[in-house]
């Protein structure tokens, strides 16, 4: 006793001790290691029950209940069966004598180490385990102690972790589910006795069986109509909500806790009574009992707010029950009444929420409820309609109309903004479901329209009233737009979730849609075309007269709403063209000649330059409007694509004037004197009337031939890059792309071609200076200088190839021989710049698009060369220098060298060919060696994407397959080639399902299961005799250690291809010899493992059986971890 006593003050002390802010990490590390020992002895939980019993000390008591879970989780099988015992009947004892003192933590633990046990031995050895916990449930002392161990039962034994067999599993759950029954009775007698207990109306008798209350007199039918009607229980639910005691609110919270995580996992049947789900929705309304919490508030004492805030609680448990349910998919046919009945309670809980009277408006009704039980309403309502609106909404009695009015007045009475945009995520879902409706029975379309129209119609003036400083600033202003998440400010985000909701309605209702936002464009524009008229000269230019505060203040807002309605006739321009030009054209035109127009009021005046009385928002203002309008504008692009197409037909003056106007408003735009976000807006337009409308007039018009004359002269001031690159991609595409309805012999190739060679000659005129030549071997400029150019002309360069890449022969041929000189100067200065890793990259990135956009054009001799200068100029040493030394600039010149090879391998024919075994070498014994080994990911995924393409695309290149041979040996089996080759890429392929980078993993999995699909890869004699067991083996490995647990359904897969090439092999050789070779599992277990695995062939039993041996051979390693020797004293 003595002994035991003194352990308990030393092991006090050293807790104590490890706690202290004094205290080293050294210190504590030797404290670690030492209590780790200790807990490690075979009879180190005797000592552990009497520091239970004999301590007040926290750290104490959380020691030994770590060391008894530790016991029971990692140990047991190796606990004589007299000491389980003794722990099976001490450990409850103790938790009875003591719950009521022990602290919530420790209590809590001790619950979930004797469920641990019961997970272990329930029902064989521990046969009163469950039993107990019904006891204790139903003795009023210890209810509370009953339902925290249901729950931690719950948690623990229905979704066990996988320290248990799958056998184990399977057990435990059947077991539960006999009892779920009984344990939804228990939690029901519960929650009712509380409620009537407390209950005002406790005297009220019962609801008589004819009132709906019983499942079988109210038919589903009737209960549709009445979705949105009072309940059969509404006198229930009506009754004053009742003030619980603290003791019996504990309780109640628990029950619900319970009843949430038993929902998670029991399937919906018929022990889920209608009494059960009532006695739910009565505590549901704690949380929309606005009285209760005023009252705590106005009693003041602190004990009654915690009062109020604990009965919102209950609401919110009670609606995470609900919730749970409503989250099934799966509802068996007697199940759909009591699911009707819910959502006809849940409706009615909302409709009092969100009812008008005059004391409360819906929004401070709103305001004042718990955050989190609105989150519950908003997700009921997204479950809803996710889930279960397409099993209801078919039904002519379901009152569609009043739910889509309670969800509106819901969703524009949300307190919060995240409320706000969670209620326009439920609208989307239901705006998808209905367009997804219209689109299977277009028979019906219109019936199902004016059905919704009223209601269509409401959501988007509402929505559109929303994203309008006119009619809500208070809210907008709060909106953050300066900080970006996730490349988005807030107010973008808020802007942008609005106009997809305007979208889908416009969608639906293009029309309606229509003629709802245009004349509050309108209303926007006059303001803005108005602003001329306060236009005055200054000293120094223009200024805008208007200084009042109240007016600027007025301004502000009108143009922030401009911008934001411009981007939403933008968002629109899709539903004007394809199948509906011609019906919608009026309107269509109607926006097109209004945005032209503003377009070029905006550029004559000069607004973006103007002074302002409040410049630092006016001006921002001013130039956003601009630039919104010119986007809006490039939204119609493919509007006026097809208006071309037409006017070519009808040869319309009309359309001549909208381009030519909207060019006289674009140029001004293009020079460096403007705001670069007005820029790019102007060089977008641009871009899009060059490559998508393609006017065969463009070139002609003046305003067009003054960019081409600022872009070509050399003395000009050049843009900033991104703009300079988009205005000469507008410019090429003007040259190279045909015509749109123009024969071949009509397209003016020759002169076009003239005039593409002179403007590329005029683009690279720099560039192609730097060329050395046998006269001058190298012109001495400073290397930044050097670097600056070619960088500019480079990404110009590359950008036209790029845009061109998929467009008509003709049109490559052109640019080529435009760029013709550019090319072979690039190959020529890429020696020189090998060690500068900025430049090659640059340079490989106009190569590989080139190679990508202009192979044929460049034609086989000159790409050879190309191939050949880089296979020469990427030495070992060289690779090495870029990979390991320059950081993620030289990792990805290695990556694009490999990108370009990627597009030789994949080119059809024998003209690349020759190249294979240099490439083969290159990657095999020149990058793998280096990257094989190195954590990083990088080069991996493009070396292995190089190696996969050269398989896919070059299989007779290893595998020569012959008519002859495959009649002769009546299968084919393929001559080998190139056999050390193929081995070794498969072996790097193995290799990198040992390393832990799983983008890598998934990559290579899907490489091979493609060469499979494809190639029959599997199949493959060498594949068959020399591979497959290695590969499987290794998959199998990499599920036993966890280390890729995101991809254990695709390694399942594998296995299972892999393996059914020769299901016989597998089950009588693979399998044994596998087990054979686990270490950490007896002979025994080995057996049992095998015989557990199913000789099943089919893909679904199969994987099962790979998964289940997965399992439990972690299991049995986890169960024969023995324990170390030698004893250790505290």
């Amino acid at each position: 006793m003595a002994s035991e006593e003194a352990s308990l003050r030393a092991l006090e002390s050293l807790m104590t001790e490890f706690f202290h802010d004094c205290t080293t990490n050294e210190r504590k590390r030797e404290i670690e290691e030492l209590l780790d020992n200790f807990a490690q002895q075979i009879g180190a939980w005797r000592l552990c029950l009497y520091f239970l019993s004999s301590t007040r000390n926290d750290y104490v008591m959380m020691y030994s209940l770590t060391v008894f879970e530790n016991l029971i989780n990692k140990m047991w099988l190796g606990v004589p069966s007299q000491d389980k015992m003794e722990i099976r009947s001490c450990l409850p004892k103790l938790l009875l004598a003591h719950h009521k003192t022990l602290p919530y933590f420790i209590r809590n633990k001790l619950c979930k180490v004797i469920v641990d046990i019961g997970r272990q031995d329930w029902p064989m050895f521990y046969h009163d385990f469950f039993t107990n916990i019904l006891q204790l449930i139903q003795s009023p002392v210890t209810t509370p102690l009953g339902l925290i161990m249901l729950k931690t039962t719950s948690e623990e034994l229905a979704c066990p972790r996988e320290d248990l067999s799958v056998a184990r599993k399977e057990e435990l759950r059947k077991l539960l589910l006999d009892q779920v029954q009984t344990v939804l009775g228990l939690l029901t007698g519960i929650l009712e006795t509380v409620w009537d207990k407390h209950s005002v109306t406790a005297a009220t008798p019962p609801p008589s069986p004819t009132s709906g209350e019983s499942g079988t007199v109210c038919p589903p039918r009737d209960l549709l109509s009445n979705l949105l009607q009072s309940p059969s229980s509404a006198k229930l639910l009506n009754q004053p909500i009742p003030i619980l005691d603290a003791e019996s609110e504990y309780m109640c919270s628990l029950a619900l806790e319970c009843l949430a995580h038993l929902f998670s996992w029991i399937p919906l049947s018929a022990s889920i009574t209608p009494s059960l789900l009532t006695t739910i929705f009565h505590f549901a309304r704690f949380g929309c009992d606005i009285r209760a919490r005023k009252m705590a508030s106005v009693n003041g004492s602190s004990q009654n707010c915690v009062l109020g805030q604990e009965r919102g609680r209950l609401g919110v448990l009670a609606m995470s029950c609900i919730n749970e349910l409503m989250s099934k998919n799966c509802v068996p046919m007697e199940f759909e009444e009591y699911l009707l009945r819910m959502f006809q309670q849940t409706f009615y809980l909302l409709q009092k929420i969100t009812k008008d009277n005059n004391a409360h408006t819906v929004k401070s009704r709103l305001e004042e409820l718990d955050e989190s039980y609105v989150e519950k309403f908003t997700d009921f309502l997204r479950l809803f309609v996710s889930v279960h609106l397409r099993r209801i909404e078919s039904y002519s009695q379901f009152p569609v109309v009043e739910f889509l009015t309670l969800l509106f007045k819901y969703t524009f009475h949300q307190p919060t903004h995240e409320g706000y945009f969670s209620c326009l995520d439920i609208w989307t879902l239901f705006l998808d479901y209905l367009t997804s409706k219209i689109k299977s029975r277009l028979g019906d379309k219109e019936a199902v329209l004016n059905r919704y129209e009223d209601a269509l119609v409401l959501l988007l003036t509402e929505v559109l009233n929303r994203i309008q400083f006119r009619y809500n600033q208070a809210q907008l202003e709060e909106l953050d737009d300066e900080t970006l998440d996730d490349d988005q400010t807030e107010w973008q985000r808020y802007l942008r979730q609005s106009l997809e909701v305007v979208a889908k309605v416009m969608e639906l209702l293009p029309t309606h849609a229509f003629s709802t936002l245009f004349p509050v464009l309108q209303d926007n524009l006059e303001v803005y075309l108005g602003l001329q008229q306060f236009i005055v000269t200054s000293g120094s230019g223009h200024r805008l007269n208007i200084t009042a505060e109240n007016d600027c203040r007025r301004l502000h807002c009108s143009l922030r709403d401009l911008s934001s309605l411009l981007q939403a006739v933008g968002r629109l321009a899709e539903y004007f063209i394809g199948d509906v030009f011609a019906a919608r054209f009026s309107d269509a035109l109607t926006v097109v000649e209004r945005l032209v127009k503003v377009t070029l009021y905006g550029s004559q005046i000069k607004l973006y330059n103007i002074e302002t009385a409040v410049p630092s928002v006016l001006k921002p203002d001013l130039i956003d409007v601009h630039a919104q309008s010119l986007a809006a504008l490039q939204a119609y692009s493919h509007w006026l694509a097809q208006y071309c197409s037409e006017a070519h037909r009808q040869n319309t003056q009309q359309f001549v004037t909208l381009v030519s106007t909207t060019m006289d408003a674009v140029t001004p735009l293009i020079s460096t004197k403007v705001q670069d976000k007005l820029l790019l807006s102007a060089c977008h337009l641009l871009v899009s009337l060059a490559t998508t409308v393609r006017p065969v007039f463009l070139i002609s018009i003046p305003a067009v031939q003054k960019v081409f004359n600022r872009i070509t002269d050399a003395s000009a001031q050049r843009l900033v890059d991104k703009a300079q690159v988009l205005v000469c991609r507008a410019l090429s595409n003007i040259l190279l792309l045909p015509w749109p309805n123009l024969p071949e012999n009509e397209q003016q190739w020759p002169v076009r071609s003239i005039n593409h060679a002179s403007l590329i000659s005029a683009l690279s005129r720099d560039y192609r200076d730097l060329k050395p030549s046998a006269a001058a071997p190298q012109r001495k400029m400073p290397l930044d200088d050097t670097k600056v150019i070619i960088h500019q002309t480079l990404s110009v360069l590359e950008d036209i190839v790029d845009s061109i890449s998929g467009e008509s022969t003709k049109s490559r041929q052109i640019c080529y021989q435009s760029l013709q000189e550019s090319v072979q100067v690039s190959l020529a200065l890429f020696p020189a710049f090998i060690h500068q890793s900025d430049v090659t990259d640059e340079m490989l990135s106009f190569f590989l698009t080139l190679f990508r956009g202009l192979r044929v054009q460049m034609g086989v001799p000159f790409t050879e060369q190309i191939i050949q200068t880089f296979l020469n100029m990427f030495t070992r040493e060289q690779l090495a220098e870029s990979i390991l030394h320059e950081g993620s600039t030289g990792c990805r010149v290695v990556e694009k060298f490999l990108k370009i090879l990627q597009v030789v391998v994949q080119e059809p024919g024998q003209v690349f060919k020759p190249f294979l075994p240099s490439i083969i070498s290159l990657c095999m014994e020149q990058v793998y060696p280096i990257i094989a080994e190195r954590p990083s990911p990088d080069v991996k995924a493009e070396l292995f994407e190089l190696l996969f393409r050269t398989l896919h695309h070059n299989w007779r290149y290893f595998f020569k397959s012959t008519v002859l041979a495959s009649v002769q040996r009546g299968i084919a089996e393929e001559q080998m080639e190139n056999e050390p080759q193929f081995s070794a890429i498969m072996q790097a392929f193995g290799q990198s399902f040992l390393q832990p980078d799983i983008h890598l993993f998934k990559q290579n999995l899907f490489y091979l299961e493609t060469l499979n699909t494809k190639q029959k890869l599997y199949h493959k004699k060498i594949f068959r005799t020399t591979m497959l067991f290695q590969f499987v083996n290794v998959l199998l490995q990499v599920l036993v250690h966890k280390s890729h647990d995101l991809l254990q359904e695709e390694i399942g897969i594998a296995i299972y291809n892999m393996a059914s090439v020769d299901f016989d092999g597998f089950f009588a050789a693979f399998l044994p010899e596998f087990l054979t070779s686990c270490d950490g599992v007896d002979a025994n277990q080995k057996n049992v493992l095998g015989r557990n695995f199913k000789m099943d062939r089919d893909l679904p039993s199969f994987t099962q059986n790979v998964h289940r041996l997965v399992n439990d051979l972690r299991y049995y390693r986890l169960c024969n971890d023995s324990l170390p020797p030698g004893t250790v004293k505290l």
